[in-house]
C-alpha cells in the first residue's frame, strides 16, 4: 500500500489533484489506515498513471471517464475507445489548424512593424482594428 504523497512520486500528479481525481470519481476513494490515512494500492497506482497520461495527451476529464467505463469490459470490441481517440485527434487537429492560422497572423502583424515609437508601431494598431488582419483567426 502506497501513501498520497508515494502515489503522487511515482506517477508525477501533485497530491490535491489526486484528491480531486478521488472526487470526481475518477479514481476509487482511497482506504484508510488505523490513523486515517490515505493508502494506494498497485491498481490506484496504475489507475491515475492511465488517467495522468490521458491528461497529458489532452483528454478531458469526461472522455478520461468513459474510457475507464470501457476498461471495465475487457473482453468487449474497442470501438468505443477508438471513437472517442478519434474524435480527440480531431480536435487536435482542429486546434493545429487555429494555432498556424494565428501564427501566420502574427508573423504577418510583426513583419509589418518598421515603427519606432508606440505611436508608429504596426502591432499596436493591427491590435486594436480586427480590420487589419489578413483572415479571421
Amino acid at each position: 500500500m502506497l501513501s498520497i504523497g508515494e502515489l503522487s512520486k511515482r506517477t508525477g500528479v501533485k497530491v490535491p489533484t489526486i484528491r480531486y481525481y478521488e472526487q470526481m470519481g475518477l479514481l476509487a476513494a482511497a482506504e484508510r489506515s488505523g490513523g486515517n490515512q490515505r493508502r494506494y494500492s498497485r491498481t490506484d497506482l496504475e489507475r491515475l498513471a492511465f488517467i495522468r497520461h490521458a491528461r497529458d495527451l489532452g483528454f478531458e476529464i469526461e472522455r478520461i471517464r468513459e474510457l475507464i467505463a470501457l476498461s471495465h469490459h475487457p473482453k468487449d470490441a474497442c470501438e468505443g475507445a477508438d471513437r472517442i481517440a478519434l474524435a480527440h485527434l480531431s480536435d487536435v487537429r482542429d486546434k493545429i489548424d487555429r494555432l498556424k492560422k494565428l501564427e501566420h497572423e502574427l508573423e504577418r502583424i510583426v513583419s509589418h512593424c518598421s515603427g519606432h515609437t508606440v505611436e508608429d508601431c504596426y502591432v499596436i494598431r493591427a491590435l486594436s482594428d480586427h480590420g487589419l488582419c489578413d483572415h479571421e483567426h
